[in-house]
C-alpha cells in the first residue's frame, strides 16, 4: 500500500515538473474534407482551420474524404518541435509538447488553400515567424483569414 502511494506521488510530481499531466490533456478533432459541410462552396477545407489549444492537448487529424493528408511546414512551427507528415487518407494525431504556432497543411492541396494553424499554449512566441513565412497560391489567401481570426481574438 505505502509502495503504490509512493509511486502514485511520484508520478504525480513527475508531471507537475514537466508541465504536461495527459489527466488534463484534452483531445481535439481536425476533419479534412473535399467540401466544407457548413459551406458547400469552400473546397480542400481542414474544419476547423483554426484551432487554439493547450500544452499537452492532443489533435486527431480526420479523414471524411479521400485524398487528404496533414503536414507540418517545417519552416513555420515552433523551434524543437518535431515535424509530422500523415499518410493519404488516414486518420493521424499529434500531441503538442511544445508552446508556439503551427502552420500545416495538406500535400496534395496546398495550392488549392487547404491549411491551417494550430495555437498551443503561449502561441506567441514564434507567431510573428509563422505570420512572415512564405506561401503561395490559395493558400496566402486562406493564411490571410486565419491570420485576422488570430488577431481579432487577443
Amino acid at each position: 500500500m505505502i509502495r503504490k502511494l509512493l509511486i502514485a506521488s511520484a508520478t504525480v510530481l513527475l508531471t507537475s515538473a514537466i508541465g504536461v499531466s495527459s489527466a488534463w490533456a484534452a483531445t481535439h478533432e481536425v476533419f479534412m474534407y473535399n467540401k466544407n459541410p457548413d459551406n458547400k462552396k469552400e473546397r480542400m477545407v481542414f474544419v476547423p482551420a483554426l484551432l487554439k489549444i493547450e500544452l499537452g492537448d492532443t489533435v486527431k487529424f480526420i479523414s471524411k474524404s479521400k485524398g487528404h493528408n496533414s503536414q507540418s511546414d517545417k519552416k513555420a512551427i515552433p523551434e524543437g518541435a518535431e515535424n509530422w507528415k500523415s499518410k493519404i487518407g488516414k486518420d493521424f494525431e499529434v500531441t503538442y509538447t511544445i508552446d508556439g504556432t503551427y502552420s500545416y497543411y495538406c500535400t496534395p492541396h496546398r495550392s488549392l488553400g487547404m491549411v491551417g494553424l494550430i495555437l498551443v499554449g503561449d502561441y506567441k512566441v514564434n507567431y510573428d515567424d509563422v505570420k512572415a513565412s512564405k506561401q503561395k497560391g490559395k493558400a496566402k489567401k486562406v493564411f490571410a483569414k486565419l491570420y485576422e481570426q488570430v488577431e481579432a481574438m487577443e
